[in-house]
């Protein structure tokens, strides 16, 4: 994303909901079986996600009314044990839960902050796939992170917008919210006649309701990571551009931007053709953009298949958020740690396309923030692009910034682009639809490139305190 990431502070922001079915909510429960893990333990988000199961679908079935910011809906998730479960988390902030079944049997469950404890009929053998549906409705919330930007799910003049990085996904549905569990999605979504409502993948159906309101249908085929999932519901002018390979584009652009945002718009062939070059094949079915007023969002994000821009965009940021589809979006931080992963390469993706437009060289924009950065990122120094200081700190310059200029360090060392694009492709093929840390990638560079040491990249520029030393 063009300023991403954040926390939900727990403890401040959310009461904890009230207890509607009673059940045990200690870490064990009936025999043979175990409640599985409030959290994945991530080192910045501790809450995200959860243990003793794997997501493998989201069914989402949703109706939203603007006036009230009324939204009421079914969640039906399919997932997988990994361990006996005698109950399990979802991640859930708000909203009223009305019921919860497992297998089609009505499950015991309470709420404790964020954390929906679901208790089945019986234990879940590890192995087994399961289908637990939850019906709730209410008001969702608007989170607010420890940088101070907002995620969740944002009202805006004519509708709103679901964003959910880092775990803004929580505040619409209930699931496994932490990108190290990736999922399918379908979303139904009806809204009041007049307006769209635009999701992930691709548009399989719209039609009108007995009532005149009109259902949205979409389906996510590829695995995609609940930060990445969008809603968006507003007057929006919608095209689809042609694309050179054939592949489906769906752009919903406010109308009062449609103007400002022609230009970059039209140029989404041009760029998918360019960073298909540099990056390797696209790996999603289709391809488009959303872009909201700019009252209505404070930053671009890159939502899988269609990225969200505040207000019309400029070439950069929209450059940006594309190459995020494949970095950050397909190969998917394992941690929120990670992000310098997809936040560096995708600024690098600047850097490059700078260049090829015949502005300034990757090497002069490395060297110019080597010299001046300061000037205009204070804090670029401030800690390593690998270990962000808290939760707050993921979205500065050190993550973006440093993080790219990690990755001109590894084209310097190899000291041949042919190599160093290689290894780009290479990267996004290896871990196409999946996660990697930090050390997956290092490691990925040094068997691409054994005969060349990369110690003081790493220890100078990913890892070192402070400005490095002259390259």
């Amino acid at each position: 994303m063009s300023r991403s990431a954040r926390l939900v502070p727990i403890a401040g922001l959310l009461v904890c909901g009230l207890v509607v079915v009673a059940c045990d909510g200690g870490s064990s429960g009936g025999s043979g079986g175990s409640r599985g893990a409030a959290g994945v333990g991530d080192p910045y988000f501790p809450k995200a996600g959860n243990g003793g199961y794997d997501v493998a679908h989201y069914g989402l079935t949703l109706s939203y009314v603007p006036a009230g910011n009324r939204l009421s809906g079914t969640a039906v998730v399919t997932a997988r044990a990994t361990q006996d479960l005698s109950a399990f988390d979802l991640d859930l902030v708000g909203m009223e839960v009305e019921g919860v079944s497992v297998e089609g049997a009505g499950a015991q469950f309470r709420r404790d902050g964020q954390e929906l404890i679901v208790r089945p009929p019986e234990v879940l053998a590890e192995g087994e796939t399961f289908e637990v549906r939850v019906r709730y409705s209410g008001s969702p919330r608007t989170i607010t992170d420890p940088d101070g930007s907002q995620e969740g799910w944002l009202r805006t003049a004519d509708g709103a917008l679901a964003l959910g990085e880092p775990t803004g996904a929580m505040a619409w549905f209930p699931g496994s919210h932490h990108p190290a569990d990736k999922a399918t999605y379908d979303v139904a979504v009806t809204v009041p006649k007049g307006l769209t409502a635009v999701s992930n993948g691709e548009l399989r159906g719209q039609r009108a309701t007995s009532d005149g309101r009109t259902t949205f249908v979409w389906h996510t085929a590829e695995p995609m990571a609940s930060y990445a999932a969008t809603l968006a519901i507003g007057r929006y002018t919608v095209t689809r551009p042609s694309m050179g390979d054939g592949r489906p584009a769906y752009v919903a652009v406010d109308p009062s931007q449609a103007g400002a945002s022609r230009a970059v718009l039209a140029r989404l062939p041009e760029v998918m053709d360019w960073a298909q070059d540099n990056f390797g094949p696209y790996p999603f079915s289709s391809v488009g953009a959303i872009v909201e007023r700019p009252g209505d969002v404070g930053y671009a994000l890159e939502t899988q298949n269609r990225p969200v821009f505040p207000g019309a965009p400029d070439m950069r940021t929209f450059v940006h958020e594309i190459a995020h589809q494949w970095f950050g979006v397909s190969v998917t931080p394992r941690s929120w740690r990670d992000m310098w992963l997809s936040e560096g390469l995708a600024t690098y993706a600047e850097w490059v396309w700078t260049e090829d437009e015949g502005g300034a060289t990757a090497e002069e924009s490395f060297t110019e923030l080597y010299e001046h950065g300061t000037d205009t990122y204070e804090d670029l120094w401030d800690f390593p692009p690998a270990r962000p200081t808290s939760a707050a700190y993921i979205s500065e310059s050190p993550v973006y910034q440093r993080g790219a200029m990690v990755i001109h360090r590894v084209r310097q060392a190899l000291g041949d682009d042919d190599a160093f694009y290689d290894l780009l492709w290479g990267w996004a093929a290896a871990h196409r639809h999946g996660n990697a840390d930090t050390a997956d990638f290092t490691a990925y560079v040094e068997k691409r490139a054994p005969d060349v040491d990369f110690d003081e990249v790493w220890a100078d520029w990913l890892y070192g305190e402070g400005r490095p030393p002259r390259p």
